[in-house]
């Protein structure tokens, strides 16, 4: 019997415990970075791709500007009285650039407006039922 040796399995229950819980906390730690990265990246496009839009818009109004000064209205822009003229540049698909200026010379000239404003069309929501009280019960 003195050869028979009997066989133990390591001791590792707590220290595997210990891997396990860490292997997992920093899976769950890299998964929430990524999903973060994702929306930041998300975001950063949607933001370059309205700057982008904008200045496009904004470049377009100022091109449309010189030619006023220069004494040429182009298609669709407004006349005013008074040397005022309206114009709109589109920035995305719901938004617009709206400039008003003067225009009294090639070297005199005065920004009225020049704003970006909503060009979607607005509907106002009028399903909300709000309790007006008519139909409380009496008090005893």
């Amino acid at each position: 019997m003195d050869d028979i040796r009997r066989f133990t399995p390591p001791a590792v229950g707590g220290s595997s415990l210990l891997v396990i819980f860490a292997v997992l906390c920093l899976t769950i730690f890299a998964l929430l970075g990524l999903g973060t990265v994702q929306a930041d990246r998300r975001l950063s496009d949607a933001s370059a791709e309205a700057v982008y839009g904008y200045y496009a818009a904004d470049c377009q109004a100022e091109a449309i500007l010189a030619r006023l000064r220069a004494g040429d209205v182009p298609e669709g822009v407004t006349a005013l009285p008074g040397d005022t003229y309206i114009y709109t540049c589109p920035i995305s698909d719901t938004q617009v650039l709206e400039v008003e200026v003067r225009v009294t010379g090639a070297e005199d000239y005065a920004v009225l407006r020049w704003q970006a404003v909503s060009a979607a069309d607005w509907e106002p929501d009028t399903g909300l039922e709000v309790w007006d009280g008519a139909d409380a019960a009496p008090e005893s």
